[in-house]
C-alpha cells in the first residue's frame, strides 16, 4: 500500500497490518487519523471501544463518564488495573492514562462528568461520530436526542448476562433508537448486577461496533455500507437475531416528528448505576474544595482523596465526591436517603 503521504516513518510501522489490509490502506488511515469520536460511558463496552480504536489509530478520543474505577470492574474493564481500582480513579482519567501509554500519538480527552441535558452540546460537539458504552436507556435516549437534531451518526451497543446487541444509526437514512425503542423498557430489567456479565460478550458488541465505527470513519474509501439491522448475539446459547433498522419509522417522535424531549430533560429521573446498589446525585453544580471537605467529614467517618475523587465511609454508606459537586452514594438505591445523606455533609 506504501507509505501514506505526511505520515511518519513510525506511524506507518505502528500501523502496518491495518494498512495492509485492503479495506483501510493508507488514505484509509490517514482519515482515521483526522477522525474525531465521543465515547459515552467508559465501562465494560465503552473501555474495550476506547481501546481498540485507540490502537486502530482514530485521531481524538474524547471519553465522557461519570464513574470510577472498582476491583469488581477490572473482570470486564479492558483498560484499567488493580492500581487505578485501590486509588478510585475516575474511569475517564485511568482511561487516558492508560491509553496515552500504548499509543501517545493520538490525542485523548477525559470528561469526568454525567452526560445530562445541561451539558450534552458542549460534550459532543465538534465530534464526527459518537460511541454508546453506558449502562441505561435514559442516556442513550438523550444521545439519539442530540444525534438525531444535529444530525450526527452515533453506534448503539449493550450487553448483560451473555447477551449483547448493537445497532448503526444514521439520522435521516437508517432507523433512530425510538423508532425501535419508542420507549424506555418497563417492569423488570436484567442488569450487569442482577445478572451478571461475560466479558467475552462485552469484547464482542465492542468488537463489532468498533469494526462499524472503522467503516464509518473511512468512508468514501470503498468501506462496504454499514450493516442497517439491530443485531444481536448471546454468546453462551449461540443464539442470534437481527431487525431491520434500514428506514425510520414515519410515526416516529424523535426523527420523524422531531420532539426532543430527553434534551430538554422533560422527567429526568435519578439513574441508578448498573452493578451496584447506588444512587448518584447530580443536580449540584458547586466547586469543592477536597481539603476543606475532608476537614469537615473527618469527625464523621473515614475520608481520603485525591486530585479526582474524595471518598466519604460513614457506615452503611460511601460516598464518592467529585469536585464539580456531583456524587455517587454507595449502599442505597433510596433517591431521598441519598439526597439526604448529600444534604446533611455537603450540604444542600
Amino acid at each position: 500500500m506504501g507509505v501514506a503521504a505526511g505520515s511518519s516513518a513510525a506511524e506507518n510501522e505502528r500501523y502496518s497490518r491495518q494498512i495492509l489490509f485492503s479495506g483501510i490502506g493508507a488514505e484509509g488511515q490517514k482519515r482515521l487519523a483526522r477522525a474525531r469520536v465521543a465515547i459515552v460511558g467508559c465501562g465494560a463496552t465503552g473501555s474495550s471501544l476506547a481501546g481498540l480504536l485507540a490502537r486502530a489509530g482514530v485521531g481524538l478520543l474524547r471519553i465522557i463518564d461519570r464513574d470510577y474505577v472498582e476491583a469488581s470492574n477490572l473482570q470486564r474493564q479492558s483498560l484499567f488495573d488493580e492500581k487505578d481500582a485501590a486509588e478510585s480513579l475516575p474511569k475517564a482519567i485511568a482511561a487516558r492514562q492508560q491509553i496515552e501509554a500504548f499509543n501517545s500519538a493520538i490525542a485523548v480527552e477525559a470528561k469526568v462528568e454525567d452526560l445530562v441535558p445541561e451539558n450534552v452540546d458542549a460534550a459532543l460537539e465538534g465530534m464526527h461520530l459518537i460511541l454508546d458504552g453506558t449502562d441505561n436507556f435514559e442516556t442513550r435516549y438523550l444521545i439519539n436526542d442530540y444525534a438525531v437534531k444535529n444530525s450526527v451518526p452515533w453506534i448503539y451497543s449493550a450487553a448483560v448476562g451473555s447477551y449483547c446487541a448493537t445497532m448503526n444509526i444514521v439520522p435521516e437514512h437508517t432507523a433512530c433508537l425510538a423508532c425501535i425503542f419508542p420507549d424506555s423498557p418497563k417492569g423488570m430489567v436484567e442488569t450487569c448486577e442482577t445478572a451478571g456479565i461475560l466479558n467475552s460478550a462485552v469484547n464482542l458488541v465492542a468488537s463489532i461496533a468498533a469494526t462499524e465505527a472503522m467503516k464509518f470513519l473511512i468512508g468514501e474509501t470503498g468501506a462496504p455500507p454499514l450493516r442497517n439491522t439491530l443485531l444481536s448475539f448471546d454468546v453462551w446459547s449461540n443464539q442470534h437475531a437481527e431487525i431491520s433498522a434500514a428506514s425510520p419509522r414515519g410515526d416516529c417522535v424523535v426523527c420523524g416528528e422531531r420532539e426532543f424531549v430527553h434534551l430538554s430533560g422533560e422527567g429526568r429521573p435519578h439513574i441508578t448505576l448498573c452493578g451496584r446498589n447506588s444512587v448518584q446525585i447530580h443536580e449540584r453544580h458547586r466547586a469543592i474544595d477536597f481539603v476543606e471537605m475532608k476537614g469537615r467529614l473527618e469527625a464523621h467517618g473515614i475520608v481520603r482523596h485525591n486530585d479526582f475523587v474524595l471518598k466519604f465511609w460513614r457506615e452503611p454508606y460511601e460516598m464518592t465526591l467529585f469536585p464539580d459537586g456531583r456524587a455517587i452514594i454507595k449502599g442505597t438505591t433510596d433517591t431521598a436517603a441519598a439526597r439526604s445523606l448529600y444534604a446533611r455533609y455537603v450540604g444542600s
